[in-house]
C-alpha cells in the first residue's frame, strides 16, 4: 500500500515538473475583503466611479462558510494569502459567473492561488464553464492533495459532503 502511494505521489511530481511554466497576463487589483474561501472583493473604478467588485475564483469550489470546519478555515487560508495584497486578475474565455461576478485566475508573488488552495487541501477542483487555462493543473494539486491526505481530504476529519450537496441538503 505505501509502496503504491509512493508512486503515485512520484508520478504526480513528474507530472508537474513536466508541465511548461505558464507567464500570467491581467490586472494588477488590491484586494479589499475575503468574501468566502473562493471569493473576494476589489474596488473597481469603472467609470471613474469607485465600486467594490466580486471576482470569484475559477476552477475552484469550497466548502459553503456553513460546513464546519472547512468553509471558514478555507475563507481564512485565503486571506492568509492574499487580504490586503495586491494580486494578478487572469481572465479566461468567461468573464463572469451567473451571479455577474468577474472569474479569475489569482496569482500572487507567482503563485497561482487557484491551484494552491487546492493542492493544501482547501479547495476542489471543478470544471463548470469554458474556462480551462490551468484545468489540468489544478485537478494535479487535488490529486496530489487526496493522496497526501491534505485538508479536506484528511482522512480523520474529511469533507463529507461536496459544497452543492451541502447547499442542496441545507436549502429548507
Amino acid at each position: 500500500m505505501l509502496v503504491c502511494r509512493l508512486l503515485s505521489i512520484a508520478f504526480c511530481l513528474l507530472l508537474v515538473s513536466c508541465q511548461k511554466p505558464e507567464i500570467p497576463t491581467g490586472t494588477f487589483v488590491q484586494v479589499q475583503r475575503t468574501v468566502t474561501g473562493q471569493t473576494i472583493e476589489i474596488v473597481s473604478t469603472a467609470d471613474k466611479i469607485a465600486l467594490l467588485e466580486q471576482i470569484r475564483l475559477i476552477g475552484i469550489e469550497v466548502p459553503d462558510l456553513k460546513q464546519q470546519p472547512w468553509g471558514e478555515v478555507a475563507k481564512s487560508k485565503l486571506e492568509q494569502l492574499i487580504g490586503g495584497k495586491q494580486v494578478l486578475l487572469e481572465s479566461d474565455v468567461e468573464g463572469k459567473d451567473r451571479f455577474d461576478r468577474k472569474l479569475a485566475y489569482l496569482w500572487q508573488n507567482g503563485v497561482l492561488v487557484n491551484e494552491r488552495l487546492v493542492k493544501e487541501g482547501y479547495a476542489l477542483a471543478t470544471v463548470r464553464s469554458a474556462n480551462k487555462k490551468y484545468q489540468q493543473r489544478i485537478v494535479n494539486a487535488q490529486e496530489w492533495a487526496r493522496l497526501m491526505g491534505k485538508g479536506i481530504w484528511n482522512p480523520k476529519q474529511p469533507l463529507r459532503q461536496t459544497p452543492a450537496e451541502f447547499r442542496q441538503q441545507n436549502q429548507k
